[in-house]
Parts: C-alpha cells; structure tokens; sequence
C-alpha cells in the first residue's frame, strides 16, 4: 500500500489518469464548453495562519491564486464561485472583511457555498474565457523561457515572518497566450514549474538562474518556495519579458547558476 506522503501530488494526479479517473488535469485550468475553469483550496495551518495574514488578505489571496491560472490560460475572468467552511464561533464581521477581499480583485462572487468546520477552509473556483489557452504541452526545442515579472518575494517574505499579496498578470497572460507554446504560474516553485512543462512536452528546460529577475530581498534559493505567481512561458517571441532559459531536445530541467549545475527544491502538498 502506497502513502500519499510517499507518493505525492503529483504521482497522484498520474495515478489518477493512468487509471482513467481523470482527464484533462494537465494544465492549470480546464476548457468545459468554451469555458475556461479553474478550482484552488486554502486550509488554515496548511496554506495560511491569521498570525501572518487578516481575513481581508485571505479573502484577496484565495480570489488571486484563481486568476493567475486564469492568467496562465490567457483568460478574461466571469465569476468567482466561493465554498466556505467555517467554526460556529467564527464572528460575522470576519466573514464580510474576508468577502470584501474576495471582491477586491473586481471579480464577482456569484455563488458557493457555506459549511461548518473545525478550520478555516475556502475554496474559490473562477470561470473565465479565452480564445487560446497555451496549456503546458507544446513547448518545443528552440523556444524561449520566459517570466512576467520578478521571483523569490514569497520565499523572501516568508524568511522574515511575513506573507506577500500574489500579482494577478491578466494582462500579461493575455500577450502571452496568442504566441506562447506553454505557460503556467509559479506557485510550486521555479524548477518544479519548469519541470511540469517539461514532462508534458517531452522536452527539456535549461534555465540560467543568473538570469531570473530577483524580487527585492530574495536570493537564488528562494526560488524554490514557490508561490510567486509570475508567469512562466515558453514562446518564440519573448515579447519584451524577461528571457531565463531556453527549450532543448531531451527531457527534466537543466539549472546552471555561475555557469555550474544547480538544483532547486519545490513545493508538494503530500511530501514529508
């Protein structure tokens, strides 16, 4: 008997398709009838503690790691759909400051549900549309590396006791998505990322860790913390983003840093 712990997020995912249970879970969002939709979960003392972040800010985050996936889909949002579990003692006022988070992307909330819980738990589900989503399996060799925007504030942030708002890139998703032949967020971590595009491809990723864009006060290690929710793409044209890397024949993710092998943990749900 295998545990979850030893297998992991995504040997799970894998077991799931393999075995037909899943389809179509390759990608950060799924097209269903022309829509484009995505589903994340936020469970107190696992994703966040109220120590680090109020009501408000959960509200905020729990709405923006939808849209990045969205933006990773090049995709113009509809609706958020929010599920809330929550203590009987939780106080009113807190679940308004957290609803008016929610909103303050400027995306509706447009229905859900509430339950009962030991914990905080919020998942938030957003619909959006798209003309082209890149996915993450068509990147091919000769294409560029791309990334919309600075990396390592989470990992940084986290050292020093502290959570950072995610960015929401809609609109760089959007310039991307007619050219890009993949794109995600990075919310499991550079290398992971990077790796996630790689397997679905069959190809592989080099990427020159002098070259990433370094948020304020992150190093090089903080690359792996993940949850920095910049974009990353393969592409032929750049676009004006910022290139770290290229797509080659082969497989995995190749890092180099002072022009010397380098290797970068990342984030997993199940693993010890």
């Amino acid at each position: 008997m295998t545990r979850l712990d030893e297998l992991g997020e995504f040997g799970l995912l894998a077991e799931l398709e393999r075995r037909g249970l899943a389809v179509g879970i390759e990608h950060d969002a799924a097209e269903v009838g022309g829509v484009v939709v995505t589903q994340d979960a936020l469970v107190e003392d696992v994703h966040f503690r109220f120590d680090l972040l109020s009501w408000r800010d959960l509200g905020f985050r729990a709405a923006a790691v939808n849209l990045s996936d969205l933006a990773a889909s090049g995709a113009e949002p509809l609706a958020l759909v929010v599920s809330l579990g929550l203590p009987g003692d939780a106080r009113v006022e807190d679940v308004v400051e957290l609803y008016e988070g929610l909103n303050e992307p400027g995306v509706a909330v447009r229905g859900g549900d509430t339950t009962r819980a030991d914990r905080v738990l919020l998942s938030v589900t957003a619909l959006g549309r798209a003309e082209r989503v890149p996915g993450r399996a068509g990147a091919r060799p000769g294409d560029l590396v791309v990334v919309s925007g600075p990396l390592g504030s989470s990992g940084a942030a986290w050292r020093e006791g502290r959570l950072v708002r995610p960015p929401i890139r809609l609109d760089e998703g959007r310039r991307l998505a007619p050219v890009a032949t993949a794109m995600l967020d990075v919310s499991d971590g550079l290398a992971a990322d990077a790796a996630h595009i790689a397997r679905r491809s069959g190809v592989r990723i080099a990427i020159d860790l002098d070259r990433v864009p370094l948020a304020s006060g992150a190093t090089v290690d903080d690359l792996g913390f993940g949850e920095d929710y910049e974009l990353l793409a393969t592409t032929p044209d750049a676009l004006g983003f910022a290139v770290i890397g290229r797509v080659e024949e082969g497989e995995g993710v190749a890092l180099t840093l002072d022009g010397r092998p380098a290797e970068l943990r990342g984030w997993d749900h199940f693993r010890r």
